[in-house]
This record gives C-alpha cells, structure tokens and sequence, in this order.
C-alpha cells in the first residue's frame, strides 16, 4: 500500500523536484500538498504549487492548501538564487482556483480523515504546520510522523552564521512544532550538504519533449548559474529532494536520538537549532536527528527518480 503523505513546502527549485518524484512515485499516495512562504511568499508557493500540477498532470491529482506568511517573516527571501517565481522565472501560467482551502485546515481534516496513517514531510518554513496544531491541537495524535528538512545542528548556517534558512526564517513556529508530542525526523542542513550535482546532473534528465523533463531543463540549469555566481559554487545540493528520498528508502540514512530547541528571540542567534549532546541532559531525546548518509546510494535514487517521473510523462 501507498504511503500518505502532506507535502509542506515554499517552491522553490528543489521543492518542485521534490514534488515532481514524490508526485509520480507509486510508493507514495500525495494527498495534500501546502504552501508556506519562505523561498517566496506564501501567494506564489500556492502559485507555483498550481502550476507545477498543472504541467505535471501526476496520476493522482492532491489537493493544494493556501499558506499565509508569518507575522515576523524576515525580509530575507530565496529569489536570489531561485529566480522572480521561485522557479527559474519559469514563467508557469497563473492557475484560478476558487475556494482553495486554508493550508492549516487542510492539513487537519487529513489527519483527522486519516488519523496514524499521515506522514507530514514539511520542506520549508514550519508555519502551516504550528498553526494547524493550535487550531486543533487534538491532531497532534493524529500524526504518523513528521520530516523536516531544515535546520544545522552544528550551528553553522546558510542564511546567518548560525542558522538555516527554514528555522531562521519562522523560528516560533519551528520551536512549536519540536515541542510537539509528535514522532518526528530533522534532516539537518550538515547532511543535505553531503548529496551534492555537478553539471552532470543536466545530462541524466528526462528529455526536453516530457512534461517532466521540460520544467527540470529550465529550472535547474538556472539554480547551477545562480550558485555559481553569488556562491562561487560548481555543484548544487537539493535539500528538499534528499527529504523525499528519506521518506522512500530510510535504509540509506543513520540517527541518533536528542533533545533539540530553536533560538526565537536571539539577534545573532535567531532560528539556530540547538542540540543538547549532554550525557546527563534532563530533557526527553525525542528528536531523531539524521546523522548519517549513503550518498551515492542516496543521489542514484534520485537518478531513478528523475528517470522514472520522465518516463510517466513521455508523449505529453
């Protein structure tokens, strides 16, 4: 049987890869896909969302929940490096959809529809998540688990010196969420790193003519460019991609059990992850951290992956 999944996420480049394996993976059953601002605002994460299953056309058509930004998102965004849209300035077409539900109403009715059955695999900034626990806080049981893509937990940041962008970017939703007494993964910033792609990567892609292959053609040549220029980088990591893999084949990772709480109020410090590595810690350990990563094994499923979602939407 399909596992059922809610994708949480800003698209976002590496998002919409994500999106686009989970989408057309027979092992997962996509119910809700949610939007959350971080990458872009939450307006164009519900956008792009539209769009890319739009183009897409997956088997399984999930239905899409509306994000709305935080009440002290900082001004920082990711469209540097990710393009106007978020996507590569792909240029997708904008997708009228009427009543489209609120994301944290969304995410509650699934769990409820379903309760132990959900896997929440939360790819961006943890807002929709926090806010659908305080709307019905009785959901909470209702979560399978949940994987967060997010987070250094050796404090060395990518969007400040401390932080990652996700947990920097709503750090009172993250530190709700990691208090919740719910079963939940980080991968943390320090292990997504590892899982890197040269330009090579550009060779393995489905063909242009496929739906999918069209979108990856245009959207990661755009990601290599940006890094190069405003990171002095030759290859580029896709953290979402690597959450996807996790929920797929969790064989191909390691972790270790902590007590882990975000900074919410610090100048320097806001949004870093803190880790209680103490023996004689008080707190519960009940935060599995991964630790470990098979990275050829983990990029050769992304390889397939790819390959596969091409293959679903050959003649398209």
């Amino acid at each position: 049987m399909a596992r059922k999944v809610i994708i949480d996420c800003d698209p976002g480049i590496d998002d919409a890869v994500a999106l686009l394996m989970a989408l057309f993976d027979p092992r997962l059953d996509v119910v809700a896909v949610t939007s959350c601002s971080g990458t872009v605002e939450s307006q164009r994460s519900t956008q792009n969302i539209l769009g890319l299953l739009e183009k897409l056309d997956p088997p399984r058509h999930p239905r899409v929940g509306a994000g709305s930004d935080p009440d002290d998102a900082p001004v920082s965004d990711g469209r540097f490096l990710h393009g106007e849209d978020g996507l590569g300035n792909l240029g997708l077409d904008l997708v009228n959809r009427t009543h489209i539900m609120m994301s944290e109403k969304l995410i509650a009715d699934r769990l409820r529809a379903d309760p132990g059955d959900v896997t929440i695999l939360c790819l961006g900034p943890l807002t929709g998540i926090a806010r659908a626990f305080q709307r019905d806080p009785s959901i909470i049981e209702a979560v399978d688990k949940i994987i967060m893509v997010g987070g250094s937990t050796d404090c060395i940041g990518d969007v400040t010196a401390a932080a990652e962008f996700n947990m920097h970017f709503d750090p009172s939703s993250a530190a709700a969420v990691f208090r919740s007494a719910t079963t939940k993964s980080l991968i943390p910033l320090e292990v997504t790193n590892q899982v890197t792609f040269d330009l090579n990567l550009l060779g393995i892609l489905p063909a242009k003519q496929t739906r999918a292959g069209a979108l990856l053609h245009s959207m990661l040549p755009h990601l290599f460019r940006t890094l190069r220029q405003h990171r002095a980088q030759e290859s580029i990591v896709l953290q979402a991609v690597i959450g996807v893999v996790y929920l797929l084949e969790p064989s191909m990772f390691g972790s270790d059990q902590f007590s882990v709480d975000i900074e919410e109020l610090g100048e320097l410090t806001r949004g870093a992850t803190i880790v209680d590595r103490r023996p004689y810690a008080s707190s519960r350990r009940d935060l599995e951290i991964v630790t470990r990563v098979d990275v050829d094994a983990v990029r050769d499923c992304v390889y397939n992956g790819l390959k596969f979602a091409g293959q679903c939407t050959e003649g398209l």
